[in-house]
């Protein structure tokens, strides 16, 4: 059985990295990985961590690129490639450009595609943009759907999906922190957070991700605002914060918070040092989806800049909070978590909603069952 692995961001070669490995060394797979590389350096340092190497490299990052410029590039790359390696299945993951357009070719050839991270919803069309239709796109071709949590499997059985194409499978986001907190905190996070006095009884770190799409303009700069307040109220905080090399989140971001003393605008972190800070934080501030899922993972506090989340499940565990972008209301909610003993000890104890740990096996396990003819209900019966 002979299966393409698609990504082309630095979230999905995260997530991808557990099942690609896996495929790898699995008897009767002939595996295969192409990566897009709409994020270029960002997906270059995940490859170098988890020692992938990509079969086939399309490149297609451009400056300040237009989606409809990137579609287009995937969509003449890509369909000749599926045409030389034909493959049984393509593998994408989540809600990105490449996922839609891979799904969409994958179908035009009639190769099956399975996704990873399926069931996801905000059934808001425009938040997050364009995520939510990528993955709705995905989930309307996809043959088979690796669902993180029944809470995503519910929602495709809402939409019509054969309850036998859904399996639940934890998230490969987990997978890949047990495989991450295995190395050796990197020299650079462990001497910034010496510098910044990081610590039982000292100071506070706050890390920030803040680059969507939908809150580039003025939700951004409310955003800045309020980490501005936010560190100027609060002498025992330092506030982190990795800024996107997209020039729509540079430019204000330098800008409003540029020269703050207890704010560190950072360049992009790869994943490794990432998950260190991510670890060491009381407290996040974020807009990113996968960010939701690794605070959520670690039990570390969050608050999600954004009016709706396709990820409740760390809601519901606890962990996350929706608040937004209104500058008012993120420095109350962060003033007040920042202020509660029970900051500290939010996941303790509690059972992660992403899993346990075997996603990745998971998936692979039930695409060995597709290409056996003996499955009963399998895809080999019905296509």
């Amino acid at each position: 059985m002979r299966i393409l692995s698609i990504f082309g961001t630095r979230p999905e070669a995260v997530k991808m990295a557990p099942v690609v490995k896996l495929l790898e060394r699995t008897q009767g797979i002939d595996s295969l990985v192409c990566v897009t590389a709409q994020h270029r350096e960002m997906l270059d340092q995940v490859l170098h961590l988890f020692q992938i190497h990509p079969d086939y490299d399309l490149n297609l990052m451009r400056n300040n690129q237009s989606l409809a410029g990137l579609t287009a590039e995937i969509f003449t790359k890509l369909d000749p490639l599926l045409a030389e390696t034909a493959p049984d299945w393509i593998l994408v993951q989540g809600d990105t450009t490449t996922v839609m357009a891979a799904a969409l070719l994958a179908y035009y050839r009639r190769i099956k595609v399975g996704h990873i991270e399926a069931g996801l919803r905000t059934g808001d069309k425009w938040q997050p943009f364009p995520e939510e239709i990528n993955r709705r796109v995905a989930g309307t071709v996809a043959d088979l759907h690796f669902a993180p949590t029944t809470v995503n499997r519910d929602n495709l059985l809402r939409e019509g999906v054969e309850d036998w194409r859904i399996h639940v499978t934890g998230n490969t986001i987990v997978d890949a922190l047990y495989e991450i907190m295995r190395h050796t905190p990197p020299e650079s996070i462990q001497k910034l957070l010496a510098d910044l006095r990081i610590g039982k009884g000292s100071k506070k770190l706050v890390l920030v991700t803040a680059h969507r799409r939908e809150n580039f303009g003025q939700p951004l700069e409310e955003i800045c605002a309020a980490l501005r307040q936010l560190a100027m109220e609060n002498d025992e905080i330092e506030l982190v914060y990795p800024v996107h090399l997209n020039p729509n989140v540079q430019e204000p971001v330098h800008r409003l918070l540029g020269g703050v003393k207890n704010i560190h605008l950072l360049e992009p972190q790869d994943y490794l040092p990432m998950v260190f800070l991510m670890r060491n934080a009381s407290l996040i501030l974020t807009d990113s989806g996968g960010v939701q899922e690794e605070a959520t993972a670690l039990g570390v506090p969050a608050l999600v800049l954004r009016e709706v989340t396709e990820r409740p499940e760390g809601i519901q565990a606890g962990i996350l909070k929706l608040v937004g972008t209104d500058r008012k209301r993120i420095v109350e909610e962060a003033s007040l978590l920042l202020k509660s003993p029970a900051v500290q000890t939010a996941g303790v104890g509690r059972v992660n909603p992403y899993g346990d740990g075997c996603a990745a096996e998971r998936i692979v396990n039930i695409l060995l069952q597709q290409n056996d003819p003996k499955t009963e209900g399998g895809l080999s019966h019905t296509q």
